[in-house]
Formats: structure tokens, sequence, C-alpha cells
């Protein structure tokens, strides 16, 4: 007699459904980001035949979709957070008006290097230095990484988070300065000219640096307002972006 053996279907979990369309949905603004870099950048290149160009947007996905993909599984309020957009309802009008400048001379940054570098090669970036570069993204994705892992509130706009319970984080990167994830935004200002070859590029970084600092200040009077326990620890840690500097 023939014996049948019968395998019994396996589905996804239903308690993965969430994690399973948080990550579909962040592969896709992961997609969609790379693939306005790469247009900001190749068109006014005139050419594809850019190492430093797809270097840099190896490490972009890579990085993003690494640390979304961590926040999917162990976050997800602030990949929610995270995704939502550099402009929001709760998001102070001067903060919008600040985010806005910042978009504008990003989106005019990246074809200005393409143009320097490649198009018409003003830049001599030796290759050591754009090696420092490529390292400088790594270890931004890495500051990144401890920064949303002690700060669950590391949303992109600034705003009170009462709904999630916003409370003042000290642990981890805060022990050291007050905005950690502004510090590691400097790697990205002066990594990426670095690593495309731009030297108009990197004389840029000033200019966001100090946008960030601006950022940081309006951040921290609002915190100081809103938030119960702030001003104990701006007193407590003495730097806000760049520790015995800043």
């Amino acid at each position: 007699m023939r014996r049948y053996e019968y395998r019994r279907i396996t589905r996804p979990s239903a308690a993965n459904a969430p994690y399973n369309q948080m990550f579909r949905r962040l592969i896709v603004q992961t997609v969609a980001l790379v693939a306005v870099m790469a247009a900001l950048l190749f068109v006014p290149a005139g050419t594809l035949a850019w190492p430093g160009a797809w270097a840099f947007l190896g490490e972009m996905a890579a990085g993003s979709v690494l640390i979304g993909g961590w926040l999917a599984r162990h976050d997800p309020g602030l990949l929610a957070e995270r995704m939502s957009g550099l402009f929001q309802r709760e998001q102070p009008r001067g903060d919008k008006i600040l985010m806005a400048v910042f978009l504008a001379l990003v989106l005019a940054w990246l074809p200005l290097m393409a143009l320097d570098a490649e198009r018409y090669r003003l830049s001599h970036v030796p290759a050591w230095l754009q090696s420092i570069g490529a390292l400088a993204l790594a270890m931004l994705f890495v500051a990144s990484f401890l920064v949303f892992r002690a700060n669950t509130y590391a949303a992109p706009a600034v705003k009170l988070q009462a709904q999630r319970g916003h409370r003042v984080v000290t642990e981890g990167p805060y022990a050291v300065v007050r905005h950690p994830m502004y510090a590691a935004a400097i790697l990205y200002f002066l990594g990426t000219p670095l690593l495309l070859g731009s030297w108009w590029g990197l004389a840029f970084a000033p200019a966001f640096i100090a946008l960030l600092a601006v950022r940081a200040v309006m951040e921290e009077r609002m915190l100081t307002r809103a938030l119960d326990g702030y001003p104990a620890y701006a007193a407590r840690v003495r730097y806000r972006l760049v520790p015995f500097i800043w």
C-alpha cells in the first residue's frame, strides 16, 4: 500500500506582519532616496563611470537598510518617526524654515560636487583621502545606530513626543554630548565630499555644520521649556556637539 506524506504548509506568522510591512516601506523609501541622489550626481557628472559616487550610494543604501531593519524589529515606533519626513504638523515653524534651507542646500550641493569632481575635474582629491571619506560615512552609521539604540525619541523633526512618553535620555552617546545625532551628521558633511573627490563640496561643510549648531540651540530652547529634567541634564552634560569644543 502506497504511503502518502502530507506536509503542513506554513505561513508567515501574524506577529511578523507589521515588521514585514514596515520593512517593505523602508526598502521603497531607501530605493527612492538613492535614486534621487543618483540622479543629482550622475546627470550633472555626465557619466556613470564614477567609482566614488557608486561607493557613496552603496554605503548610503546599505547603512539605511541595515539600521532601518534593526529598528523595524526592535523599535518600530522610532522607525515610523524616522520615515515620517522632515516636515511634520507638530514641528515649530522656525524648524520647518531651517530644514527647508538645509534641504535646498543639499539638493544644490550634490550636483555641485558632480560638476567639480567629474564633469570639469577641478578638484584632485588623493585616493587615500577618498578612503577616509568612505570610513567617515561608515562611522556615521555606527554613531547613528548608537544614537537610535539609546534614544527612541530621535525623530527627524524637532517636536515633543508626548504621546510616546517623551523623556530625557542620558545614556549612551547622550552622556558625552547633548546632540550626538547632529555630531554624527558632521561625519556625513565631511566624508561625502572627500569620497566623491570634491574640494568645493568640502568648502560647504562649515555652512552645514553652522546650520546644525543653530538647530541644536533651537531644539534645546524647546526642550528646556517643554521637557521635564532637560535643564538639569544640560547643566550636567556641558557640550552640545563636540567634546571640549562646543
